[in-house]
């Protein structure tokens, strides 16, 4: 286990462009504010995001925090490690498998997170190396899938719920994202990418659908900025979502604790 962290939990989809990072962020954020020590590890190693949703400058490095480890970065009261931090993201990280493993693990293991209560690893998509390593070095607490309701990315969750059953991975549950739009004109309501997707591949999979979040022009604006919903709007229908999302994430952790560990490393 990582020293002073409880929790790692892994936010996961089989595929890009669901809105994982947001929802990450989001989660992180909202699990902070039900009063939890709170850290983010951006492990996009190829795309890393969580330093703009954050609204941490670019060029902004972390300090050293003895000979092998850095202090994580803080941003709206949640500590955060991201490759960003790192290197110029303007440059593209053209790197190997086992390279991009091990960079992961230095993220990981050479941050001096400090006592944290939840640990959130924003996971690049899909069910490669950095995933693999996950499952095999970190005792993750459980993983949270991020998906939308269209078949195709149903598709590819239910392979990313497949992967971390293999490796005794709790799943804690389901987010369907922009599962809803509402006009801005008119206020008619439409699911521009399919209804009902989250709760089918939830009740397939014997886990829950932690929530349901809308497809809303100002979640992208917010994040984009630096200043995700969950901060931006504390009081907001969205924030209440992902508060709820934070709630049963901790009673999913909870009852997998009571359980006994579900962990098992690879070989």
């Amino acid at each position: 286990m990582i020293e002073g962290v409880k929790h790692i939990v892994a936010v996961a989809s089989g595929k890009g462009g669901v809105g994982k990072s947001t929802v990450t962020a989001n989660l992180a954020l909202a699990m902070a504010a039900e009063g939890y020590r709170v850290g983010l590890l951006d492990a996009d190693i190829y795309g890393p995001s969580q330093a703009q949703m954050l609204g941490i400058g670019q060029g902004v490095r972390p300090q050293s925090a003895g000979e092998n480890s850095f202090k994580p970065l803080e941003a709206h009261g949640i500590k955060a490690m991201s490759m960003a931090f790192m290197v110029d993201i303007t440059e593209p990280m053209v790197w190997r498998g086992p390279m991009v493993a091990g960079a992961f693990q230095q993220l990981l293991n050479q941050t001096d997170w400090g006592e944290l209560d939840y640990l959130f690893i924003d996971m690049p998509p899909g069910t490669g190396d950095i995933q693999l390593t996950l499952a095999q070095k970190v005792p993750v607490s459980g993983a949270v899938i991020v998906t939308t309701p269209q078949d195709i990315a149903l598709l590819d969750a239910r392979k990313g719920i497949e992967m971390f059953r293999k490796v005794n991975v709790p799943v804690l549950g389901i987010v369907e994202n922009m599962s809803l739009h509402t006009c801005s004109n008119c206020g008619h309501h439409e699911p521009i990418f399919g209804e009902g997707g989250g709760e089918r591949i939830a009740e397939q999979y014997g886990t829950s659908l932690l929530g349901k979040l809308p497809l809303e022009l100002a979640i992208r604006e917010q994040v984009d900025s630096g200043k995700p919903t969950v901060v931006a709007e504390p009081e907001g229908e969205v924030t209440a979502i992902f508060r709820n999302v934070a709630r049963a994430v901790v009673e999913g952790v909870e009852s997998q604790s009571e359980e006994g560990p579900s962990i098992s490393f690879g070989d």
